[in-house]
C-alpha cells in the first residue's frame, strides 16, 4: 500500500489534541466497560452465549452493528460513487434480507435454541457425524478469519492516514484494543459495546449526510446532481449469467437471499448472538428488528456515497488527494478524507471514533465466535473430555480469543488486492462457501437419508464449483455462486448418500428427537405469523420505494 508523503502530512495536520482526547477516551472507556461486564463471568456458557439471558433489542442492534462495519462505511460509498458498474443498485441487495429473516426464524433459530448449543456445528455431529461437524467448523474458521482480515485492513489504512504510524503498528493498535475488551467481557461486552458503537456510528453518518446535503441545497438537490447512470436502483435488464453484470436485480435478490439465509442462519458469528436470547420469541424478535431496520441504515451510507460522488465532481482536486493503491486512487478512503477536510476540531475525533467503532463491531463478534467454535468443537472435545472445571474452561476460552485475534491481524497484511472495493471483497469471499454450507444444514433438517459422507463430499464439490466459476467464468455474477453452490451440494450429497446406501458403504444415522425433520413447524404461532407478515409487507414496500428511483 502506498500513501503520498504530502497527503500524509496534510492529514496529520488536521488532527488536533482534542480529537486525540476523544479517540483515546472512547477506547479507554470501552475497555473499562468490558472489564466491568466481565467481573461476574464464571463459565464458558456465560462467556460465549451470556447464559441465554439477553433480550431482543441489544442482540438486534449488535447484529446490525456487525453488518454496518468498516467494509460498509468505506466500501459502500466507494461503490456508489466511483466503482465501475456501481451506484444505488446496491440497494437491490437489501430486498433479500426480510425474506431471509423469515426462513431463519422458522427453521434455524428454533432448532439451535432447542438444542441449547454454543457451537452451531454441534448440531451437525448430532445429525450426521463428527467429521461433518469438524469440517464445517474448520471451514467457518478459515473463511471467516480471512474475511474479517479485510475489515482490519480497511480501518488500518485510515489509521495510517491520520497518524505517523506504519501499517503494521496501525493493525496492532486496532487489534489490541478490540481483543482486550473481547477477552475481558466476552459476548456481553461484544453485544453492549456494539450497541454503543452503533449509536455513535449512525449519529456520525447522519451528520455527514446532512452536511453534504446542505452544501448541495438539500437531499433532493443532492440526488439530482448525482450521475444519472448511478441513480438507477433496480436493474431488470441484466441477469448476471454470463453478461458480465454482477449487480443486476435477479442475482442480487435470489443470490442475496441464499447468502443471507446462510449468513444469518448457518454462520456462527451471527447465530451466536441469537443463542444469547432468553427464548425463541426473543430471538425471533431480534431477527424481525434487524430485517426492518437494516435497510434504513444501508440507505444512509449509500446516500453518503451519493454525497461523496457529488462532492468529488464539484471539487476536482478531491480525487487527486486520495492515496494510491497501485496506480489507481484508493476510493475506499474517500469518506475519511472528506471527514478530515470538512469537519471541525473535536468532530474529527468523533468521526474517526465512528470508523473505529465500525471496525471493532465486526472484529469483536468474529473473534468471540472463532474462539467458541475452537473451544467447543476441538479443544474441549479432544482435550477436556468434559472434565475441566468452569474456571479452566473460561481461562482457555480467553486464551483462544487472544490467539484468534493474532491470526486475524496477521492475515490483514495479505488482503489488499482481492477486489476494487472492500465491500465487494468481503462478499466475494463469503459467496464461495455460503451456498454449500447452507445446503448441509438444509439437508440435515429436511433429508433423513443424507449421510455425513454425502454432506461433506457435496460441500467440497459445491465449493470447488464456485472456485471454478471465479477462475474460469468471470462473466457470471459472484452472487449466483450462492445459488449454484447450494444446488450442487444438495444434488451431489443426496446422490452420493443414496449410492453409498445401495452399496451398503454408509447410511444415515437414525433421527434423534429435535434434531431431524421440520423443526420450525412447532413454532408457527401467532407471534410467528405476525412477524412473517410484517417482513413480507416490508419487502413489498422496499420494492415499491426502489421503483421510484
Amino acid at each position: 500500500m502506498y500513501v503520498a508523503n504530502e497527503f500524509l502530512a496534510k492529514m496529520n495536520s488536521q488532527i488536533a489534541t482534542l480529537d486525540w482526547v476523544v479517540i483515546v477516551g472512547y477506547l479507554a472507556g470501552l475497555i473499562a466497560f468490558s472489564a466491568f461486564l466481565g467481573l461476574r463471568q464464571s463459565s464458558r456458557g456465560d462467556y460465549y452465549v451470556a447464559d441465554h439471558k439477553m433480550g431482543a433489542v441489544p442482540i438486534a442492534i449488535s447484529v446490525m452493528a456487525t453488518q454496518c462495519s468498516t467494509n460498509s462505511i468505506l466500501g459502500a460509498p466507494a461503490f456508489v460513487a466511483f466503482a465501475v458498474g456501481g451506484g444505488l443498485g446496491w440497494l437491490q441487495y437489501e430486498l433479500a434480507v426480510p425474506l431471509a429473516m423469515i426462513v431463519v426464524m422458522t427453521f434455524f433459530l428454533p432448532l439451535f435454541q432447542r438444542l441449547r448449543v454454543i457451537s452451531i456445528y454441534e448440531y451437525l455431529e448430532r445429525r450426521f457425524d463428527l467429521k461433518t461437524r469438524l469440517l464445517l467448523s474448520g471451514l467457518f474458521q478459515v473463511i471467516r478469519a480471512f474475511a474479517t482480515a479485510v475489515t482490519v485492513y480497511g480501518i488500518a489504512t485510515v489509521i495510517v492516514l491520520i497518524t505517523d504510524l506504519s501499517f503494521f503498528y496501525s493493525v496492532v493498535l486496532l487489534g489490541v484494543v478490540t481483543v482486550l475488551y473481547d477477552v475481558l467481557g466476552g459476548i456481553r461486552a461484544v453485544v453492549y459495546s456494539d450497541v454503543i458503537q452503533m449509536f455513535v456510528l449512525v449519529s456520525v453518518l447522519i451528520f455527514l449526510v446532512v452536511l453534504l446535503s446542505s452544501e448541495a441545497g438539500g437531499p433532493i438537490a443532492l440526488l439530482s446532481e448525482f450521475d444519472p447512470q448511478r441513480t438507477q436502483a433496480l436493474n431488470f435488464q441484466k441477469h448476471g449469467l454470463g453478461d458480465g453484470e454482477d449487480f443486476a436485480f435477479w442475482p442480487m435478490l435470489i443470490g442475496g437471499f441464499f447468502l443471507y439465509v446462510s449468513y444469518y442462519g448457518c454462520d456462527q458469528s451471527q447465530v451466536q448472538r441469537m443463542l444469547c436470547a432468553k427464548s425463541v420469541a426473543q430471538g425471533r424478535m431480534a431477527l424481525v428488528i434487524n430485517g426492518l431496520l437494516r435497510f434504513p441504515v444501508v440507505l444512509l451510507y449509500c446516500f453518503l456515497g451519493v454525497g461523496i460522488g457529488v462532492y468529488a465532481a464539484t471539487n476536482t482536486e478531491f480525487i487527486g488527494l486520495l492515496p494510491l493503491n497501485g496506480d489507481k486512487p484508493n476510493f475506499n478512503l474517500a469518506v475519511p478524507l472528506y471527514m478530515l477536510e470538512q469537519l471541525p476540531v473535536g468532530a474529527v475525533g468523533l468521526a474517526l471514533v465512528a470508523l473505529f467503532a465500525a471496525a471493532m463491531s465486526s472484529l469483536d463478534s468474529v473473534i468471540n465466535s472463532l474462539s467458541a467454535t475452537t473451544m467447543d468443537d476441538f479443544v474441549r472435545r479432544f482435550c477436556g473430555n468434559g472434565g475441566w472445571s468452569d474456571a479452566t474452561e473460561l481461562f482457555f476460552s480467553r486464551i483462544l480469543t487472544v490467539v484468534w485475534g493474532a491470526v486475524i491481524l496477521t492475515l490483514s497484511f495479505f488482503v489488499a488486492d482481492i477486489a476494487s472495493t472492500i465491500l465487494v471483497a468481503i462478499n466475494k469471499i463469503g459467496s464461495l462457501i455460503n451456498g454449500p454450507v447452507l445446503a448441509v444444514f438444509f439437508l440435515g433438517i429436511f433429508s433423513s437419508r443424507t449421510t455425513g459422507t454425502g454432506a461433506c463430499t457435496g460441500l467440497l464439490l459445491g465449493f470447488i464449483l464456485n472456485l471454478s466459476l471465479w477462475q474460469f467464468a468471470p462473466s457470471i455474477s459472484w452472487l449466483w455462486w450462492n445459488v449454484f453452490g447450494f444446488i450442487a451440494t444438495c444434488v451431489s450429497a443426496f446422490l452420493i448418500s443414496h449410492l453409498a446406501a445401495k452399496m451398503r458403504l454408509d447410511s444415515a444415522p437414525p433421527p434423534q428427537a429435535g434434531v431431524n425433520g421440520n423443526v420450525g413447524v412447532a413454532y408457527l404461532s401467532l407471534g410467528w405469523a405476525s412477524a412473517a407478515l410484517s417482513l413480507i409487507a416490508w419487502f413489498v414496500m422496499l420494492l415499491a420505494l426502489l421503483l421510484l428511483f
